[in-house]
């Protein structure tokens, strides 16, 4: 069957739930030290972060200070967890008063420079991206008994779904890194002032604005339409041994902690934020462009959101449980098998399940598909509390047997259930999108903990034309589960393909859309030439119908509010090119296009790096300040935009691509099997991860 076809409106779905953690202490953002404490530990004194939504995307700016108690002079290490699409663009370091910019090098050229100076005893930063994991940021020297400042930027874009708004700050790193965790210990707290403001200038009506876990956050509607969020707290230095927990401030879910009677901040809860748009917005296409006057070349970002033109789906469903009972699980596998059984109990008549359960290879407990009945409910969960989970974790394995025996006249969840990355067998990202491609199949992924393997469970979204949706412990569940509900029970727009004509366009990511769910924006990222009016269409099939969306528009001539999407295009384009390096092995051309594309627009990553040196340094080592050029371009820009009321991006008004309203909260449906299975997983993660929490104690 073609995979954009979907035939007699059955269409096949993959449920993956992939909790990529480890049974230790929960790892967060913080200042690292060695834990065989050869090296004194240095304090955060400040840590302020500032947030501005607008125009479809985020910039965040964090300043802190770094404090050395000690009488010699100390590197300070902080690690952060890399948020979703970001890329840092900016590291300011405070050098004899004065705030000195880094520029971005070839990573092992910058490593080398910074090394240099850190040896020659002179200010130096580096900032660095660990593959899918975090940020890692150094400064040397912290000087005995003195304070360095410090400010990262980073930009991501920020995307609505069903008319909910999401921004997430990441501080729990999620702890996949054993080699790290057995080597650092991690200071998380923050021993004077903690701030996190952040600014939503909506270009569409935002109805409310919600920040969970924080009870002690000020949220405010102010007179323009715009939003803001405070949440602050201010203490006094001190030591960890006057650290006291404040059971009152646990028990309300927020991070603080008392110092000698006063309250301070730890870095280990993610602060998720979410805005709401009024129900009954129509569908739309937003148009975001950078372009000077002395350039020909342009760069835009384009967002659809689509109508709610998706039918819900009626029909019995197959149901395939892949469970890992490997080591890691005892302690744990009796919660998960009571989740499982309460989950086959709520099926309907007509369902049918399959049991396969892997940890050093896979095996099936059912023999194939069985009827669900009383019966076999009662039988099967007693053949799984039997079970004593053992040995290492073959995912690879695991994945291939629930993919077989699939029924392609019947809808199709697989549900997908381990607490490891795969240690043992096939490992290869390439191998799994080989397996995902042999089966006419929808991925469905939440990915769980900031550094889960995202590179991997969404390639094999993409490969199989499905969603992955980024989940935190700090996020409102129930939400998550009735967006996530909306795109499994209702029909999707596949094989979607978008043309623009009677503009000149190129470099447009991503090359290949795959599908759209229900209330599932899409954004487009590209550069054009010239300007006039462009013939804009998007295609795709609905149940095997073939389906056509289009409308017209300007793109402009002039264009300077927003330069900043020029970064966002360069870090989309090199994200495409990462995950074709992850799939398919290391490639010299993509490695050298990642790097020429992180050094041409001041980009951290997996190849480049961005460092702080004196300015007689730059200028030495012939070092072009082109990113300090670039930070002060957006700069102003960001003061010219702050200095009106948000604007309206909507570019088809006056020819509007989608008849319908767009998809909002208020459609979302109710909690059903589905739902429930999708919280099993959920569920499970938020016990494991209070478990980590109290062993780490």
């Amino acid at each position: 069957m073609n995979k954009q076809f979907c035939n007699k409106d059955r269409w096949l779905v993959l449920m993956l739930m992939a909790l990529f953690l480890v049974a230790g202490p929960v790892q967060a953002a913080g200042l690292l030290t060695p834990g065989d404490g050869s090296v004194p530990p240095l304090e955060i004194r400040e840590h302020m972060v500032d947030v501005v939504i607008e125009d479809g995307y985020a910039i965040t700016s964090i300043e802190q200070v770094f404090v050395n108690p000690h009488d010699r002079d100390l590197e300070a290490q902080y690690s952060f967890p890399l948020p979703e699409h970001g890329t840092v663009v900016e590291l300011t370091v405070w050098i004899d008063g004065h705030p000195i910019t880094g520029e971005v090098l070839e990573k092992e050229k910058a490593r080398k420079l910074y090394e240099e100076e850190k040896a020659a005893g002179n200010d130096a930063g580096i900032a660095e991206k660990d593959s899918f994991k975090t940020f890692e940021t150094r400064v040397s020297p912290v000087r005995a008994r003195q304070d360095t400042r410090v400010k990262i930027v980073y930009l991501q874009p920020a995307m609505v779904d069903t008319g909910i708004g999401r921004y997430i700050y990441p501080l729990e790193e999620g702890g996949v890194d054993e080699a790290k965790l057995a080597f650092w210990t991690s200071n998380q707290v923050v021993t004077g002032n903690f701030s996190f403001n952040l600014r939503i200038r909506p270009a569409y009506p935002v109805e409310a604005v919600r920040l969970p876990n924080q009870p002690q956050a000020v949220i405010q509607s102010e007179a323009d339409g715009e939003w803001t969020v405070q949440l602050g707290q201010r203490g006094i230095p001190a030591n960890d041994d006057h650290l006291t927990e404040n059971q009152d401030d646990r028990e309300a879910g927020s991070s603080t902690l008392a110092v000698s009677g006063a309250p301070v901040f730890t870095l280990d809860k993610d602060l998720v934020v979410y805005w709401r748009h009024q129900a009954g917005l129509p569908g739309s296409v937003d148009l975001v462009a950078h372009k000077t006057a002395d350039s020909d070349r342009g760069t835009f970002m384009m967002v659809v959101t689509p109508g709610d033109d998706l039918k819900p789906i009626h029909e019995g469903k197959d149901w395939v449980f892949v469970l890992d009972v490997s080591g890691s699980m005892q302690g744990k596998y009796a919660t998960l098998v009571d989740g499982v059984q309460r989950a086959l109990q709520k099926m309907q008549t007509g369902d049918r399940f399959r049991i396969v359960l892997f940890n050093n290879n896979s095996r099936e407990l059912t023999p194939g598909f069985v009827e669900t009945s009383p019966e076999m409910v009662s039988h099967y969960s007693q053949a799984l509390l039997a079970i004593n989970p053992n040995n290492g974790t073959n995912l690879y394995a695991g994945f291939s047997q629930g993919l077989k025996t699939l029924d392609a006249d019947r809808t199709s969840a697989l549900v997908l259930v381990t607490d490891g990355v795969a240690n043992v067998g096939e490992t290869r990202q390439r191998r799994f999108i080989e397996l995902v491609k042999q089966k006419d199949i929808r991925l469905f992924t939440f990915v769980l903990g900031n550094s889960a393997n995202r590179p991997l469970l969404q390639s094999l979204v993409k490969a199989s034309n499905g969603f992955a949706a980024n989940i935190s412990n700090s996020d409102d569940i129930v939400g998550q589960l009735l967006s996530a509900t909306s795109k499994v029970t209702h029909e999707a727009l596949h094989g979607v393909k978008i043309r623009i004509d009677g503009v000149k366009t190129a470099d447009i990511t991503p090359r290949e859309v795959g599908s759209l769910y229900r209330g599932q924006q899409l954004v487009i990222f590209g550069h054009y030439w010239g300007e006039g009016i462009a013939d804009v269409r998007l295609t795709g099939y609905i149940s095997g119908q073939e389906k056509t969306y289009q409308t017209r528009f300007v793109f402009p001539a002039v264009a300077t509010e927003n330069p900043e999407v020029e970064r966002l295009w360069a870090y989309a384009s090199v994200e495409e090119a990462l995950q074709e390096i992850r799939n398919f092995g290391e490639d010299a051309d993509l490695q050298q296009a990642v790097t020429d594309l992180g050094i041409e627009y001041g980009l951290v990553t997996d190849y480049t790096a961005m460092v702080v040196v004196r300015d007689e340094i730059f200028e030495k080592h012939g070092i072009k300040r082109s990113n300090m050029e670039r930070l002060a371009t957006e700069e102003a820009a960001r003061q010219q935009r702050a200095q009106r009321p948000a604007v309206s991006r909507q570019v088809d008004s006056q020819q509007p691509m989608y008849s319908s309203k767009r998809a909002d909260h208020s459609g979302s449906g109710s909690i059903d099997v589905w739902a429930l299975l999708l919280l099993l997983p959920l569920a499970w993660v938020s016990w494991r991860h209070q478990f980590a929490r109290e062993r780490g104690r």
